[in-house]
């Protein structure tokens, strides 16, 4: 496993985050397109297959430099008001020592103990159990966590989590995933508005239909012709904007999910308590969906349980990779996973050394798991435990 502050793997993220900008472009271009050809079926309906992707082709290069201004523009708000975007979304807010003196004091001693700049510190008012860190820059780095997570980890697996969130600062994972989010948004935004102007068009190319079967055959022959290459160029038009989509998606595939386990050896590497990295992502497991957020800010999450369709699309590897590669590397000890409510009422015999985590409620982990077992034992992997 690679260690916290690898440098090929930070020069990757910056390499990677400029060619998703590049390709941001060539999206918005393609949307365009796509408009433009529905636009032309929607102005003229009679002519041919080639006088559509013409007269498309025309109004892109007119449109180009409105194109090219407007994915600029999206790329400059993003970047100074991405974080009050993410924060209206999840309802994050900022918080002082004064208020959350134990988290902010956590978070503190980590940046002191290697020499990081202490990034804003929010609180999201939420039961999940989830935490993400977010900024394009050094004045807009951020920690969110929520309140249902600091209720139910001890200060040992705060701070590893911490940890966790601070690596993916440090590393560069934060711009790249940032980054996606930017152009998922804008993709999103221009092809929900061109799939709109589809089903109007396809509820005017229906009433015209039914008006046009009354005609006189001559010109409902004529009329057919037309027709049939306006539908060759809505399908055409609608091909492009779902690849432009999938396309977007497929950027999520840049966020290699390496970069968690990264940042898990970076938690250990800082705190050197591979217990606790393990313990709260045993705790954090299955139970870290943010009601409303969208899927991108849930990519940011340190655990996102969306896996999408046949894991196609997952951008996290599954928790127990990662519990397992801290067991191989760091010498860490997992006791397994930790039952949810729903397994609770299911099955009411089960250990009680689980029970106090299905109620949500913030116990202490049970005396037999080996992050909670009294004094500090020595160290058995590579990165050690805290004395």
């Amino acid at each position: 496993m690679a260690a916290y502050g690898l440098y090929t793997h930070i020069a990757s993220n910056k390499l990677r985050s400029m060619l998703l900008l590049a390709g941001l472009f060539l999206l918005i271009y393609v949307l365009v397109y796509a408009g433009a050809l529905l636009a032309e079926v929607a102005v003229d309906s009679s002519r041919s297959v080639n006088d559509y992707l013409m007269l498309a082709a025309r109004d892109l290069v007119k449109a180009f430099p409105y194109a090219t201004g407007a994915a600029a523009l999206w790329i400059v708000i993003a970047y100074f008001f991405h974080q009050n975007m993410i924060d209206a979304v999840t309802g994050g807010e900022d918080v002082t020592r004064k208020q959350q003196p134990r988290l902010y004091n956590l978070l503190e001693n980590l940046c002191v103990s290697r020499g990081i700049p202490m990034p804003k510190l929010k609180i999201m008012d939420s039961d999940a159990r989830n935490a993400f860190a977010s900024g394009l820059n050094r004045r807009q780095y951020a920690i969110t966590v929520t309140s249902g997570l600091i209720k139910a980890l001890s200060d040992q697996e705060l701070e590893a989590v911490l940890g966790h969130e601070l690596t993916h600062i440090r590393n560069g994972d934060v711009q790249l995933m940032v980054t996606a989010v930017i152009i998922a948004g804008v993709v999103g935004f221009f092809g929900e508005l061109f799939f709109r102007m589809f089903t109007n068009l396809s509820w005017n190319s229906s009433s015209s239909s039914s008006s046009s079967s009354r005609s006189s055959s001559s010109s409902s022959d004529s009329n057919s012709k037309g027709g049939g290459g306006a539908v060759i160029v809505v399908i055409i038009a609608v091909v492009l904007i779902l690849l432009a989509w999938l396309l977007s998606q497929v950027v999520k595939l840049a966020l290699s999910r390496s970069r968690e386990l990264l940042a898990d050896a970076g938690s250990v590497e800082l705190t050197k308590n591979p217990d606790a990295m393990i313990s709260a992502l045993r705790k954090i497991e299955n139970r870290g969906e943010l009601p409303g957020a969208t899927s991108a800010v849930m990519e940011l999450c340190i655990d996102n349980p969306r896996e999408g369709f046949a894991d196609l699309f997952a951008t996290h590897p599954s928790v127990d990779s990662r519990v397992q590669a801290l067991v191989k590397y760091a010498g860490g000890r997992d006791s397994g996973r930790l039952a949810l409510p729903s397994d609770t009422e299911a099955a009411p015999d089960d250990d009680q050394a689980e029970q106090p985590e299905t109620t949500g409620q913030t116990p202490p982990p049970a005396s037999t798991a080996p992050w909670n077992d009294g004094p500090v034992r020595a160290a058995r992997g590579p990165w050690g435990r805290r004395n």
